[in-house]
């Protein structure tokens, strides 16, 4: 399987390698137009900070080849919300795959989310054979509102989208990564698509 990551300088690529080296699967990393087109499945990972993150997608036309894939594509935690349509970090336009907007929890909440916290009504292939309330790994200040592409809420404080689904893009907030067993599951399935 030809597997790209996503290569555009937010973290945890090395914890996205390692989580798919416990699998039996390597990936390369790039930002190369071609290498991408041409990959089997594509994630897109993330921490980091919204607007250094669309600025450099920006910079070598990431923004735009994207959202035009047609292969599985996975995006966790900060590339899930830099697929949403804008986020309240620094007032950035995102790339707008998913209709949805990202907001910053409350004030009277203590961020980062960090910690594990569950998935409810999860539905869809990324799921398949995890209970209806998986618990994954979480650390993010901002989340995605529900919407119609949610297929997983979770809840701090406000309800948000623990998951989105739209065509062949998928994305989850959480760390699959680095959330033990259930978290391997939601990569196997997707590595399955």
């Amino acid at each position: 399987m030809n597997l790209v990551i996503v290569k555009y300088n937010a973290g945890n690529v090395q914890s996205v390698l390692h989580g798919l080296e416990r699998l039996g699967v390597s990936a390369t990393v790039s930002d190369d137009h071609e290498t991408l087109r041409s990959a089997d499945k594509v994630i897109f990972p993330g921490v980091g900070e919204a607007s250094t993150a669309m600025r450099y997608l920006k910079e070598k036309q990431l923004d735009t080849l994207l959202p035009t894939l047609t292969q599985p594509f996975l995006g966790v935690c900060l590339g899930l919300q830099l697929m949403c349509l804008h986020t309240e970090e620094n007032n950035t336009p995102c790339m707008g795959v998913f209709p949805v907007q990202v907001r910053r929890f409350p004030d009277n909440e203590k961020v980062p989310h960090m910690g594990w916290n569950k998935l409810d009504q999860v539905s869809g292939p990324l799921f398949k054979d995890l209970p209806q309330e998986a618990y994954l790994y979480f650390v993010h200040s901002y989340y995605a509102e529900l919407g119609p592409c949610t297929i997983a809420s979770s809840t701090y404080s406000v309800p948000f989208s623990g998951a989105l689904h739209k065509d062949n893009f998928y994305a989850v907030q959480a760390h699959p990564e680095k959330s033990g067993a259930d978290g391997s599951k939601v990569l196997e399935n997707f590595l399955a698509l």
